[in-house]
This record gives C-alpha cells, sequence and structure tokens, in this order.
C-alpha cells in the first residue's frame, strides 16, 4: 500500500502577536507519491494569460457564490461523494480541517461510487479552525472567477450551517513541499525542478499581470501542489489581494505570511505589491536549488533562515556547489544552476525595484529550460535582469520580526498516520 501524504502547511503567523492567525493552507495529495493516474479533470490548455485575464470584482457575498463557474454542492452530496467522509478517505489534516478524497460523475457534478467518475479533494473547515468564513469567501472569489493551467482548479462549493467546504480537483502528485522535504517521495531531479519552478512562475505572471492585478501573498512550498506530470499549480487563495489600483503604487494590508517566505520591506510596513510575490518566489526557488526549507530550526546559527545562509554563496561559481541538494548528486548542469541561482538573487534583493518582475523571471526560466537557452542565459542583463556576478553579493540580514508560525503541521500517511 502507498503511502497517503496530506496537509503539511504551517499555520500562518501575523506582525502582531495580538492579531489571530491566519488562513491554514489547503493540501490534497494523492495516496502514492508515486502514482501515475493523471487528473480525471480535464482543464482547456491556456497560454500564459488565459481568456479571463479581467477580474470582476463581486461587491457581495451573493455574487460572489452564485458564480456561474463553480458548482453549489449540498452536504448530503459531498457527503456521499467521500464516502460520509470516512477515516480511509481522508488525505490530510491541518489547522484548517481536513482534506477527504471523493468521486463525482464528470458530467453532471453528482456523487459517483468509489473509483468511477471523477476524482476530487474535498476540503472541509473546522468550525474553530484558523481559515474562517473570510478566507474562505476570498478563496470562492478568487478561484472561482480565475482559470488557468496553473491555478488549481475549484469546482465548488458547500456552506451549510457551520459546515464550510471547498472542493478542488485532485492533484496526483501532491505538494512541491512533500517531494523536496519529506522522506519517501523519490528525489526530484534537476529537469522537474525546473519544469515545477516555470509552473509556478507562469501562475504568478497570470495573476500579476492580470488586468486587474491580484497578489497572492502566500507563495510557498506546500500551497504548489503538482499533477500527475509535475505540472505546478497554486493553490490556497484565502490570502490573496487585489493590486493597487489608479496612482497608487501599493497595497496596505495588515501583514500575513509565512516565517521565511514574506518580504522584508512587506513584513516592516504593511505596504503590499507584486513584487512582495517575486520575493518569496525567490525563496522557493532556492528551496528547489538547495533542497532545504525556508525556515529550519533543527539547524543553527545563520543556517537557520535559507536566505542569509545561501545569498553570499549565489554569485559566486566556485562556493554555488555549497547549497546545491545532494540529492540532485551532482545531477545538474552547473551553467543553468548558476543562472538559476542568479534569478533567485535578483527575486531576493532588499530593493523592492530592483526585483525582476515574475514575467521576466519566467522568460528566463523558459529559456534556461531550452535547450540552447542553458549556454545563452550565463548573463541575463538582455532580459532587464541585472546580473550580480560583477557584485560581491552581501550577506543579507533579515529583518524579518515576524512571530513564529505554529509546529508545521505532520504529513499524514496511510501507514503508519504522521511522519
Amino acid at each position: 500500500m502507498g503511502n497517503c501524504i496530506g496537509s503539511s502547511a504551517r499555520v500562518e503567523a501575523t506582525l502582531s502577536s495580538n492579531t489571530p492567525s491566519a488562513s491554514e493552507a489547503s493540501k490534497f495529495p494523492s495516496k502514492s507519491s508515486n502514482s501515475s493516474v493523471p487528473s480525471s479533470l480535464s482543464i482547456p490548455s491556456y497560454g500564459r494569460k488565459s481568456s479571463c485575464d479581467s477580474l470582476p470584482t463581486p461587491r457581495s457575498e451573493g455574487e460572489i457564490l452564485f458564480s456561474p463557474n463553480v458548482k453549489s454542492f449540498s452536504f448530503n452530496e459531498l457527503k456521499n461523494a467521500t464516502r460520509n467522509f470516512r477515516p480511509d478517505s481522508l488525505l490530510g489534516e491541518g489547522g484548517f480541517g481536513y482534506v477527504f478524497k471523493g468521486w463525482i460523475d464528470e458530467h453532471n457534478l453528482t456523487a459517483a461510487k468509489p473509483g468511477s467518475g471523477m476524482v476530487i479533494a474535498v476540503k472541509k473547515l473546522k468550525p474553530e479552525g484558523f481559515q474562517g468564513h473570510k478566507e474562505w469567501l476570498t478563496e470562492v472569489n478568487y478561484l472561482g472567477q480565475l482559470r488557468h493551467q496553473n491555478l488549481v482548479k475549484l469546482i465548488g462549493y458547500c456552506i451549510d450551517g457551520d459546515n464550510h467546504l471547498l472542493v478542488y480537483e485532485f492533484m496526483p502528485k501532491g505538494s512541491l513541499e512533500n517531494h523536496l522535504f519529506r522522506r519517501g517521495p523519490q528525489p526530484l531531479n534537476w529537469a522537474t525542478r525546473i519544469k515545477v519552478a516555470i509552473g509556478a512562475a507562469r501562475g504568478l505572471a497570470f495573476l500579476h499581470d492580470a488586468k486587474e492585478q491580484v497578489i497572492y501573498r502566500d507563495f510557498k512550498a506546500s500551497n504548489i501542489l503538482l499533477d500527475a506530470e509535475f505540472n505546478a499549480k497554486l493553490s490556497d487563495f484565502g490570502l490573496a489581494k487585489a493590486g493597487p489600483t489608479g496612482d497608487r503604487t501599493h497595497v496596505s494590508t495588515q501583514v500575513m505570511g509565512t516565517q521565511g517566505y514574506a518580504a522584508p520591506e512587506y513584513v516592516a510596513t504593511g505596504r503590499l505589491t507584486a513584487k512582495s510575490d517575486v520575493y518569496s518566489f525567490g525563496v522557493v526557488l532556492l528551496e528547489l536549488l538547495s533542497g532545504r526549507r525556508a525556515v529550519d530550526n533543527t539547524k543553527v546559527g545563520v543556517e537557520q533562515n535559507l536566505v542569509d545562509w545561501a545569498k553570499p554563496y549565489l554569485g559566486d561559481k566556485r562556493r554555488l556547489f555549497r547549497i546545491m541538494d545532494t540529492k540532485l548528486e551532482g545531477q545538474y548542469p552547473q551553467k543553468g544552476a548558476y543562472t538559476a541561482a542568479n534569478l533567485a538573487w535578483q527575486c531576493l534583493s532588499n530593493e523592492p525595484k530592483l526585483r525582476p518582475r515574475m514575467s521576466e523571471v519566467l522568460a528566463a526560466l523558459e529559456e534556461l529550460q531550452s535547450p540552447k537557452g542553458a549556454s545563452k542565459l550565463s548573463h541575463i542583463e538582455h532580459r532587464g535582469i541585472s546580473s550580480p556576478v560583477a557584485v560581491s553579493p552581501m550577506r543579507h540580514r533579515s529583518p524579518l520580526n515576524m512571530t513564529p508560525s505554529a509546529s508545521p503541521l505532520q504529513a499524514y500517511q496511510k501507514s503508519p498516520r504522521g511522519r
């Protein structure tokens, strides 16, 4: 029997210890990390932008819930689809609640017999959980309107008294976090890591370049889900915010995010921009290169914070190997690794204006993936992204004073359950 790897998101932390915790990220991986069964939900193929790059902003809860793009399920329908939320249908558990595997008819979206029809993931929130009604509604708002190949598809929802549920497409390979940091899954090779980075970058670029910009605000490895072919899709939009409009340069908001991923200027000031997401992308790109977590309290000193530890090596070809994931066993192109490291260095600039746009990051990664691209991108100035080669990178001193997040949730496995 294969492992059933479940939710491993940590509780979001806020800057002020007097502020309630924000939403818990939702995960819904498969019973087997090696599953080759493709997702049974068919999603149209989109380009870099989807046909829904103009996001109409609903003005009321009613407008959000009556979206024509999502189905309103009854509680009994989802009970039947998940076999009454039986324990053997459980995919994962987090502070938000539970995620169950279910089956529905792909034509009329009614409950189907286990093993038949379309596989779904049903997130059932705990009434007392960290993800409240506001975050639940935000998720329905954005994923109910946005459609893109690199965003997880929201199929529907259920609100019945205290019961708040969300129904998603099923992602057979689970989260990027599980593949990078959990024991069990086959280590990701270099080509797959670049593929994941490209898919995630494409999702962020779509959000940032929409006519009504969306700032994701919760970009991290546990929110990047993978389909059967390791195509990356962004999940959990509970913290998403509309970008600045008119002559505004930023959105002022309560600081929420996960320690180690949030941009330092956002943590310090509460001023949110798309460049905050770019910083978070740089952290995840470092995780892909190094195989280390953004924050690892099992290590000591500077090594606890990935950015602090890795940044001095990113512009040094001779020392870059020191931060590369040993699970790669040296099987990666040196020029390609150096180019990716330079790209991460730019995304992690302390000055937001110096960070590239996600469309530039995406273009650089796509050239890196192409056979001819690795040699072309030994220097990436021509993309408008200055290279740190001529600059002696200074050790980044993180200004983060974010309240440490709660202990990471244990990955739930079929046998044994837990880590």
